[in-house]
Parts: structure tokens; C-alpha cells; sequence
């Protein structure tokens, strides 16, 4: 069992009033799609992506779905067909995001970027991180009244032990 858990997080304790985010996720990393309110997504279609260790580096695994308009989900049925025929869309390659992977070509081929944004969906946080996640914590806007009121917190191995670093930080609205 133990080489089951290698690498997983404790329980993030969530500060109150603040916005968590990442920019960076650690291979093994699982995230899941949401479609927005009045959308829906195809029967069946799998909403979940998966950080990937590949050897030209860490990769999101994408599945095919969309959000369809509930309202005008009767009217996409004859055409679902004609969809899944189409050839997976290709992740496009900018000469940016090329430049970027280049300047710190180290820390970043080991680690997946942003998710991409899929229309009518909303990404939620990892129900698990895994050791090298960086998060990234803002008091929300009122309970930032007393600084620091940002602050990041690293998942590391410390003496085989599976730890968050601290967070110096506290939300509160006060003054």
C-alpha cells in the first residue's frame, strides 16, 4: 500500500476568505471540467484531464467533450454524429508558448501548465495534490485589509514526511 500514496498531499487546510490558485501542476495530477449553468455535456463524455509524464515532458491528457446549450440540445442531435468523425483537435503549437517552455526548460518540462479553457465549462481545484504543487493564496477583495494578504504554500518531502510549508498570511476583514 505504500507505494499507493508516494507523492500524495495532506488535506489542504482552506484559509477562509481567500482565492486559491495554480499555475503549474505536478504529474499524476487530476482536474475535472464543469459544465456553466444551462450547459450540458454529450451522454457519457468523461469531464476529467490528467497531468501525464511524457518524454518530451508533462502533458495534459484531453478527452473529447463539449458543453452543449441545454435549450438547443435537441436540435444538435442529428449532427452528433457528423462531430465524432472529425478528426481530435490538435493542440496548436504558437511559437510563445514554445519560447516560454525554452526560458526555464528545467523546471517547467516536469510540471504541466494551465489547463486549456474549454467554452461554457469551468475547471475546479485537484481533489488531490500531489508532492511539488505550488499554490498560490489571495485574500479575497474586503478581507484584505492587513498584509501580507498573498501568499504561496509548496507540498514538499521533508524528512520522508509528506508536508505544506506554511502559510504567513490570514484574511480577515478588520482594521
Amino acid at each position: 500500500l505504500g507505494f499507493l500514496s508516494a507523492g500524495i498531499c495532506p488535506d489542504l487546510p482552506r484559509p477562509e476568505f481567500a482565492d486559491v490558485t495554480a499555475e503549474m501542476y505536478p504529474p499524476q495530477t487530476k482536474l475535472y471540467y464543469k459544465c456553466d449553468p444551462g450547459y450540458d455535456r454529450e451522454a457519457g463524455a468523461y469531464l476529467g484531464i490528467q497531468c501525464k509524464s511524457k518524454q518530451q515532458g508533462a502533458v495534459w491528457e484531453y478527452p473529447l467533450f463539449k458543453c452543449f446549450d441545454v435549450k438547443n440540445l435537441l436540435s444538435v442531435a442529428p449532427t452528433m454524429e457528423l462531430e465524432l468523425t472529425q478528426k481530435p483537435e490538435r493542440e496548436p503549437r504558437s511559437p510563445a508558448t514554445q519560447k516560454q517552455r525554452d526560458l526555464s526548460e528545467s523546471k517547467q518540462k516536469d510540471f504541466c501548465g494551465p489547463p486549456k479553457t474549454v467554452p461554457h465549462a469551468s475547471i475546479s481545484l485537484p481533489r488531490k495534490y500531489y508532492v511539488g504543487q505550488v499554490l498560490h493564496f489571495k485574500c479575497q477583495t474586503g478581507y484584505d485589509k492587513r498584509p501580507p494578504t498573498s501568499g504561496n504554500r509548496t507540498c514538499k518531502e521533508v524528512n520522508g514526511k509528506i508536508v505544506w510549508t506554511p502559510l504567513d498570511m490570514r484574511c480577515t476583514n478588520d482594521s
